[in-house]
């Protein structure tokens, strides 16, 4: 077992660090016996708290300059890159992925913050027509007030740059609660966003168990909006909560991500393409594709090309060299994504890949699977699975291919492999879903890009790109007569 030295983390508020009197532990998911840190573990009291310096910390934010907000996200930015290496490797020993992977996540996370920063130079409104030449009218963009973020452990610093930037530039204050398996990277964003000059206040980060502060965090009376990534039910617990309340939720759920290959497609891009979306990251994504649906002529080819792919990936931790997969989160992650598997035997499907373990008996390692024989009533194509499946079935006809896609209640990602350019916009046009990439992965959109998905993986807002303001901001239409006969 690997020894490193342990982490006492401390929490953002009113822009001091406070520990508590109870603590979480955050565990090595390669080695669970290596504690990597301790976390406060708030109480309610302490939560409303940080709720008090978030309205606070609000009023002087929208006070403050677009300009000037940008200026601190752009700061915020340099200083991220700054510090890649500490925060990959911080990323990696709290959540498990590579540090490859980590990197990449520590350079998007500074994107957002970039590209949110340079929007502060950007227009807060529109000016409006109006018949009467004696009236001027417009439009402005108002923050909506103090939000809280709750994000998830698999892109543990990705997805709160994702909602923080945004709400920040568009004049809001901000409570972020991290999962409690991968807190520490969050609370190092605020650091970044602290050292860059953000006010008291405007960022405050809280810790602990759901089941302990879960009532305390949508208790406040200033909170105004909920922007959550995470699991369905979850998602339809905070939707109940807040339905009768003043208080807006952004809400990114769940994925069943299919990838269909045409047989005119490149099956060695395809191929190749598709394995990088299910098995990166150990299939943590919420974009990871984890149904192939494969025309009957180059079904052979394509398993074969998977099951040879899923093989090359050498499992262990993600800070040694040469390691392609690293865990999954958590011991219980592993045993849900193992009891899938094992279910979807037992259901009658068949194991294209070696049964392998991972290095270890004490690490959260699944490795790399393809299923194939599987019925589009079983469990392993219709639910979420969240570690490196994938499900594999046949079709005939596009119409067929896209008939199966569309069967699910997600409705986040999807992609067509294809040298045909007319099944290619058919594909785009008729999947009822909230991404579409065309020889290209399920996963990995750009920070300028929309995104979100339709049915039950999302809420209809979408975040990322311009259009990830709007949940953020409130319009206010005026109009004005400057002259009176």
């Amino acid at each position: 077992m690997t020894t490193s030295t342990i982490q006492f983390v401390t929490n953002l508020i009113g822009g001091e660090w406070h520990g508590g009197t109870g603590s979480l532990e955050v565990r090595n998911p390669a080695d669970t016996r290596e504690l990597v840190a301790t976390v406060p573990s708030m109480d309610a009291g302490a939560v409303l708290a940080a709720f008090d310096a978030a309205e606070s910390g609000g009023r002087v934010w929208a006070a403050t300059s677009p300009v000037d907000r940008g200026r601190v996200l752009l700061r915020a930015a340099q200083l991220m890159r700054e510090r890649h290496g500490e925060l990959s490797g911080t990323l990696t020993r709290e959540m498990g992925k590579t540090l490859a992977e980590a990197g990449a996540e520590v350079a998007k996370a500074a994107d957002f913050l970039e590209y949110y920063g340079g929007l502060g130079r950007s227009d807060r409104g529109v000016v409006l027509a109006h018949e009467n030449p004696a009236v001027m009218a417009w439009a402005v963009h108002e923050p909506v007030g103090v939000v809280l973020a709750i994000t998830p452990w698999n892109d543990p610093l990705l997805t709160p740059a994702r909602k923080v930037a945004p709400a920040l530039i568009a004049g809001n204050s901000v409570v972020l609660k991290p999962a409690s398996y991968t807190p520490m990277i969050a609370i190092e964003l605020a650091r970044v966003l602290h050292d860059a000059g953000l006010p008291p206040g405007v960022l405050n980060t809280v810790t602990g168990a759901g089941s302990r502060i879960g009532d305390a965090l949508l208790a406040h009376p200033a909170l105004r909006a909920v922007s959550f990534t995470g699991s369905n039910d979850v998602g339809a617990a905070l939707k109940a909560a807040l339905a009768d309340r003043d208080v807006r939720l952004l809400a990114e759920l769940g994925g069943k991500n299919a990838a269909v290959v045409l047989a005119d497609a490149d099956l060695e891009h395809a191929v190749a393409t598709i394995a990088a979306a299910a098995f990166a990251q150990a299939g943590q994504r919420c974009t990871a594709t984890s149904r192939v649906l494969i025309q009957r002529g180059v079904l052979d080819q394509v398993r074969d090309g998977l099951v040879l792919a899923a093989h090359r990936y050498v499992l262990g931790p993600g800070l040694e060299a040469g390691v392609s997969m690293g865990p999954l989160v958590s011991p219980s992650q592993r045993d849900s994504v193992e009891g899938f598997i094992e279910r979807a035997l037992s259901d009658g499907a068949d194991r294209a890949t070696a049964h392998q373990t991972g290095p270890g008996e004490h690490g959260c390692f699944v490795a790399p699977t393809v299923l194939t024989d599987v019925s589009p009533d079983a469990e392993i194509w219709t639910e979420e699975v969240f570690g490196p499946v994938v499900a594999m079935m046949a079709f005939d006809t596009l119409d067929e291919a896209i008939d199966l896609l569309n069967a699910s209640p997600y409705g986040l990602a999807a992609a067509v492999y294809t040298s045909d350019l007319d099944a290619a916009h058919a594909f785009t046009a008729r999947a009822d879903v909230g991404q579409v990439a065309v020889n290209l992965p399920t996963s990995g959109w750009d920070v300028h890009m929309p995104f979100g998905g339709f049915k039950t993986s999302g809420s209809g807002h979408k975040e990322q790109g311009l259009v990830g303001l709007d949940f953020y901001r409130r319009t206010k239409t005026v109009a004005m007569r400057t002259r009176v006969p």
